[in-house]
């Protein structure tokens, strides 16, 4: 792989080959061809997930690794081109799909290795007749451009510049004779530009007209044409007119066309040979129109035994379709050797659904190390990484790019990391290599968790769901949302957004409204950061401290304990929020008092719970290198904050031990620190100390003792 993409190498690999060299029978960056794994119908492939996965990574690197060897193209269905019609042109004649094949279409024509262009004669009369349903106005000049548009995609390339140039100049003119002529500009002209359309594309002997006229002749197949290419053509522009889902019917049949005209340029005239491997086409951000829709279209066609030659590979937001509802899913490290896909006898069998997983804890290191060669890093900080970004890609990617560019400015935490400027490196490639990192920073750079958001969280109510993230379900929400958010907000905002982060593929995760911990430590992030004095932060966890104090205690249930669990829930939550405003006396007291008679793996589930609480430090006094307001370490190491006397007649050394472990299980899977290793080391002998303080149930806390220290350093989770 060339550009760094870790754990994918089950899709690049050349020996054994890849995924896709087995599907597009190329090498990925190589000469020579690759034996194909399905021959007769591949899987239609859709990488899967949530933002930040890698999905427009992966499908970037296909581009790069067979641009130019063989037809391609991306759309990214995300793009403004995509968003609405044109100015000027009727949005009867225009959707998504349409124009996604025209921009497809352009792409896959350019001249790859020693083949030349390929033509699309089929779809440029499917579009034509589409077009005309639009030209009922005066504007001449523009119709001209849409035909002239729709018509360079016949061209081989086989003819000069000037001879194509006017061969398209005198076909467009006699598309748009009907607007000036006995039709001055008004009323219908779809049946007399098909007539025109038609006569321009039978005319002549040579092999481009040969082709032209085998082009028109194929629509005398659509239903009801009766045999007729005039009557299927203008079928065609009468049901892309009508929306809803005849539009839909039309959309496939001008995909159809598309495909038939590829079709051609592997198995028509030109020889094969000439060709090698298969075209490539790759649809970026496919959840949204024209992705789907166009996903489908492939798909029906397949099922209904219209075979092409195209290896389609798309990236899906979420984790699935209901048009892909039996695709088989296989996660990419399942897929090195073969991909085990056989078709079923739907459509979406056609489909391979592929969730892409994170990099991992092993991958991310090294994204971080190559970033910053020739910086010294600290030891610790490639695995917090990990811990931080849970081996998102993008999230990873830019945590090292920000390594890369302010470590040397003295930032050395992750929460110190993510508060400094980046300049992303689309941002330095427009500064130019002549400008110093401060110069281009003042152009462009802003606060890395920023950035980060702006990539990873939903689009739209981002203000409310960083307020929502300090929330642990529905019910915790709708609270903080009738306390801080407007009244027209409430539970359906919260319902909306939740259904929303559903839709995303974010992971639900209990005790948690933003189940993926990445994207709620920068939601936290920039909650804290809102206001200098840090009110709204304050003020949620407030509000949370109040609703589980208020909250009545549920009936006891069936099932045992199932309403003291419920209420014992309650109480961390609460006990996790004061934690997060600074008091744990009330938590340290929790845990000395349940340490006796509660199940030790039940008491380290709590424990670790509870030092789950976010902390967010005073900033350092002068800048990045010097030590900010963080007293956990010392307070782990029992050199400051001893805290209040526990009551008369509690155990006074374990109060004391019990707030030791909780401050360094605190300082050491804060995922905005870097874990001191003295204080991971103190968790192993406190926690050996507790252990015998038990009678029974102290293998839990033997292997907690033995394994946390190793996992807090490395930026594993805690093993319970």
């Amino acid at each position: 792989m060339r550009r760094g993409l870790h754990g994918r190498g089950a899709l690049f690999d050349t020996e054994p080959p890849g995924l896709a060299p087995r599907l597009v029978g190329l090498r990925p960056f190589q000469q020579g061809s690759s034996p194909c794994e399905h021959p007769r119908e591949i899987p239609f492939v859709v990488f899967a997930g949530a933002r930040g996965l890698g999905k427009s990574a992966v499908l970037a690197e296909l581009r790069a690794a067979y641009e130019g060897r063989t037809p391609l193209a991306l759309i990214d269905c995300e793009a403004d081109l995509f968003a609405g019609p044109p100015a000027g042109l009727p949005p009867e004649v225009w959707s998504p799909a349409a124009q996604a094949l025209v921009t497809l279409a352009e792409q896959l024509a350019q001249p790859v290795a020693d083949a030349g262009r390929i033509p699309f004669p089929r779809l440029a009369a499917g579009l034509l007749a589409v077009a005309a349903g639009g030209w009922h106005d005066r504007d001449v000049p523009r119709v001209r451009r849409e035909a002239e548009r729709i018509l360079l995609l016949n061209d081989t390339g086989s003819r000069t510049g000037g001879h194509r140039n006017r061969w398209v100049g005198r076909v467009s003119a006699r598309l748009t004779d009907p607007l000036t002529g006995a039709l001055p500009g008004t009323g219908p002209v779809v049946e007399p530009v098909v007539e025109a359309a038609l006569e321009a594309f039978s005319e002549g002997v040579s092999p481009t007209h040969r082709r032209l006229r085998k082009a028109a002749a194929w629509y005398r197949d659509h239903p009801n044409a009766e045999g007729s290419p005039k009557r299927g053509l203008l079928l065609l522009s009468g049901h892309f007119r009508a929306g809803g889902d005849a539009r839909t019917h039309a959309e496939g049949h001008l995909v159809r066309a598309l495909l038939a005209d590829l079709d051609d340029a592997y198995g028509g005239s030109l020889p094969r040979g000439h060709r090698a491997g298969r075209p490539v086409v790759l649809i970026d951000n496919a959840q949204t129109a024209p992705g789907i829709g166009l996903i489908a279209a492939v798909l029906r066609d397949r099922a209904d035994g219209i075979a092409d030659r195209v290896a389609f590979f798309a990236g899906l937001r979420g984790h699935g379709h209901p048009a892909l509802r039996n695709a088989t899913r296989s996660p990419l490290s399942q897929l090195a050797r073969t991909s085990g896909w056989q078709p079923g006898g739907t459509a979406s069998s056609r489909a391979l659904l592929v969730p892409l997983s994170p990099l991992s804890p092993d991958d991310t290191p090294r994204v971080v190390e190559a970033a910053c060669r020739g910086l010294a890093v600290p030891s610790r900080l490639p695995g917090a990484a990990h811990r931080l970004t849970r081996g998102s890609p993008l999230g990873t990617t830019l945590f090292a790019e920000s390594a890369r560019q302010n470590l040397p400015r003295g930032a050395g935490t992750p929460g110190e990391l993510l508060t400094a400027d980046l300049v992303p490196q689309e941002a330095q490639e427009v500064c130019g290599a002549h400008e110093t990192h401060e110069a281009c920073g003042a152009r462009g750079g802003r606060p890395a968790y920023r950035e980060l958001l702006d990539r990873l969280a939903p689009a739209g109510r981002r203000d409310e769901l960083a307020l929502l993230a300090v929330a642990h379900d529905r019910e915790s929400a709708c609270a903080l949302a009738a306390a801080r958010l407007p009244g027209d907000f409430g539970a359906v905002g919260v319902l909306a957004l939740e259904a929303r982060l559903a839709e995303e593929g974010l992971p639900t995760v209990p005790g948690q409204f933003v189940g993926d911990p990445f994207l709620r430590a920068l939601l936290l992030l920039g909650l804290h950061r809102r206001e200098p004095d840090h009110g709204t932060w304050k003020a949620a966890h407030r509000t949370l401290v109040a609703h589980y104090t208020d909250l009545p205690a549920a009936p006891d249930g069936p099932g045992e304990g199932a309403g003291s669990g419920a209420s014992e829930q309650r109480t961390l939550y609460r006990l996790q929020h004061e934690l997060a405003l600074g008091a744990a006396e009330p938590a340290v007291t929790y845990l000395r008092d349940t340490f006796p008679r509660h199940g030790m793996k039940a008491w380290l589930r709590a424990l670790v719970f509870l030092a789950s609480a976010p902390y967010l430090p005073a900033p350092a006094p002068h800048g990045y290198g010097c030590a900010a307001y963080d007293a956990r370490a010392r307070v782990a190491l029992g050199r400051v904050g001893a805290g209040p006397p526990p009551p008369e007649g509690a155990d006074t050394a374990l109060h004391l031990r019990i707030r030791w472990l909780l401050y360094g299980v605190w300082q050491v899977t804060d995922p905005l620190a870097l874990p001191d290793p003295v204080v991971a080391e103190r968790l192993r002998s406190e926690l050996g100390q507790l252990s015998r303080l038990r009678t029974t149930d102290v293998e839990p806390l033997l292997r907690a003792s033995v394994h946390w220290p190793e996992d807090a350093l490395s930026g594993r989770p805690l093993r319970l």
